[in-house]
């Protein structure tokens, strides 16, 4: 006598095995043989991905965003975290560009003067711009302000050039009035 074949009860579930599962991994494709080919498959691609972000553009919500607070720059705010700015500068050994920060920096209606004297330090000045308006945003918190570079004039000697070996003695002596003293003391006969 062969056994009966096991009839499952109707109340039961069907079998795990027996519901497909959803990949999680994507179709695969082809490689390309030609340009071609790598062209239309760039255009489809491209053409998906522009039906698919039309379909989920919505329409932005506008809220009122509460307003910033408005920070001017002052001297004091400035003078306050110059240190901190010049130790960035500091420990990056960026040694011309604290020349110019150690210079006297003036704040006149939130503008920021950073005096510099010849053309080289202008050009240091103007590449160190916006990463010196990120640091004095950073440690003052202030938001509006601005930097502007100013050409400082040199100041013009009175006495002229000293050429002559006699016009350093005499300025020497004019400078120091022991260097006189001295020779007069030890009898120093000085001839140019």
């Amino acid at each position: 006598m062969a056994p009966a074949p096991a009839v499952a009860p109707a109340s039961q579930e069907v079998p795990v095995a027996a519901v497909p599962k959803l990949s999680p991994l994507k179709p695969t494709f082809s490689i390309p043989s030609s340009l071609g080919q790598t062209k239309k498959l760039g255009e489809t691609k491209v053409e998906e991905e522009v039906s698919q972000v039309a379909e989920q553009v919505e329409e932005p919500s506008f809220t009122a965003a509460p307003a910033a607070q408005e920070i001017a720059l002052t001297q004091a705010l400035l003078d306050q975290a110059i240190f901190s700015i010049q130790d960035v500068f500091r420990t990056a050994n960026r040694n011309l560009e604290l020349t110019l920060l150690d210079q006297e920096i003036k704040v006149l209606d939130g503008e920021i003067t950073l005096q510099v004297s010849g053309s080289i330090q202008e050009d240091i000045a103007q590449k160190m711009k916006p990463e010196l308006m990120g640091l004095v945003r950073k440690f003052t918190g202030a938001t509006s302000f601005a930097i502007s570079i100013v050409q400082q004039e040199e100041a013009v000697d009175d006495k002229g050039k000293l050429y002559t070996s006699t016009d350093k003695l005499k300025f020497l002596r004019e400078k120091h009035p022991a260097l006189m003293e001295l020779q007069r003391k030890f009898d120093l006969d000085v001839d140019f």
